[in-house]
């Protein structure tokens, strides 16, 4: 075998030795037969209220065959939820990524995913089923335009402290939430890092390490004031003889004013050119200026370190649970792992691989619509001068009349 072949047997090798070492428990593509897969809720269907998921690729995509699952009709519940093989996280990175779309332009709603632990009657799950983690974009107006990273801990939703925004526009995207034995975390979208950080400082999952000693004081000398007024600075001999207001100059006495009737003219006031206000001294850098004061740290005698923080010992599903005022949303390529470099791979593969074509057809299909519209307005004022002369015709005749 030539040595270029050798190469590339040899990456092949390592490839496959990186892919087999992950450890996948749910790698969802919605190929056919995915049905058997999921369970579709009986959440809201009493009522009337509950969506249906459509298979399909979307209006745009790269790859027609490529299909997820779309949210469908408009003002539903939706609630959906797959069973893999249960485990603990103890020890293990623990990845959690799949790719949603908002066809419809979200303005308001949700596009996120939850991990659920222990046994889930799936034919009853809905918005009040307990949930391990929940993750994924929201959208909702101006004001929320956030990716959502809660974790359930101690029967509390805690949301992450950070503001980590979303894509906002009808494209597909890829999440991933990646929680790491030391406690860690990282959050990307499209395989590019967004934010990064701890458990411990990014969630109220436990009391803060430090706090702020409660039984110091400021010190009597501590200057927290940058700036002081000038000692040597005088007030101007006569300052405080300046009036506010002064006669108007300019003034006359109106030709029939009368003294006698009208009392004595005076002329009008207007502000005084030379008043500059209460005089104050002029301020400069205090040289004693010791900055703002702020308590000391010290160990929080209420923290009680948990080293299994990180840990959700029982997930066994996954679930996607949401109302959606405008439907359309679509998930696809749904992975639950324990290895970020094959999750990265899972999104080159899938998003990475179809990302330009659905971008051109996206791009094609909002040319076709402008076209359309234009063509409509066009026709309405076509329309419109036509029924003109008509209307000029009738009162031509009426004039005659």
């Amino acid at each position: 075998m030539a040595s270029g072949g050798l190469v590339k047997l040899g990456l092949l090798l390592i490839c496959f030795a990186s892919i087999s070492s992950a450890h996948v428990y749910l790698d969802e593509r919605f190929d056919d037969g995915w049905e058997n897969r999921w369970v579709i809720s009986d959440w809201k269907k009493d009522e009337g209220a509950a969506g249906e998921w459509l298979h399909t690729a979307g209006k745009w995509n790269g790859d027609p065959d490529d299909k997820g699952i779309q949210t469908h009709p408009d003002a539903r519940f939706f609630a959906i939820s797959a069973e893999f093989p249960e485990f603990n996280n103890k020890d293990k990175t623990l990845v959690l990524q799949f790719s949603v779309k908002h066809e419809q332009k979200l303005d308001c709603g949700g596009g996120y995913v939850k991990l659920l632990s222990g046994d889930v009657d799936q034919k009853k799950f809905g918005g009040d089923t307990p949930y391990s983690i929940m993750f994924g974009p929201d959208i909702c107006g101006y004001s929320t335009k956030k990716v959502h990273a809660i974790l359930g801990h101690g029967g509390k939703n805690l949301p992450i402290k950070k503001d980590v925004s979303c894509e906002t526009d009808q494209l597909t995207h890829v999440y991933t939430f990646i929680l790491h034995p030391d406690a860690t975390y990282s959050i990307l979208i499209d395989n590019k890092e967004k934010d990064s950080g701890s458990l411990y400082t990014d969630w109220d999952i436990l009391p803060p390490k430090q706090i702020k000693d409660p039984n110091a004081k400021k010190p009597e000398d501590w200057e927290d004031k940058e700036y002081i007024p000038d000692p040597e600075d005088k007030k101007p001999e006569g300052y405080d003889d300046i009036p506010e207001e002064i006669p108007d100059s300019d003034a006359t006495k109106p030709e029939d004013w009368d003294d006698e009737e009208d009392g004595e003219w005076k002329a009008p006031t207007i502000p005084n050119p030379e008043y500059k206000g209460p005089w104050k001294p002029k301020k400069i850098k205090n040289p004693k200026y010791k900055g703002k004061w702020v308590a000391p740290m010290i160990d929080n005698p209420d923290f009680k370190d948990d080293p299994e923080l990180y840990v959700f010992p029982s997930l066994k599903y996954l679930g996607i649970e949401l109302w959606q005022v405008k439907s359309g949303t679509l998930f696809d390529n749904i992975l639950v792992s324990d290895d970020p470099e094959y999750a990265k791979k899972v999104a080159e593969e899938t998003w990475g691989k179809h990302k330009d074509a659905e971008k051109e057809a996206f791009e094609a299909e909002e040319k076709k619509n402008d076209e359309e519209e234009s063509k409509d307005e066009e026709d309405e004022d076509t329309t419109d001068e036509t029924e003109e002369p008509e209307e000029e015709e009738d009162n031509e005749e009426h004039d005659e009349l």
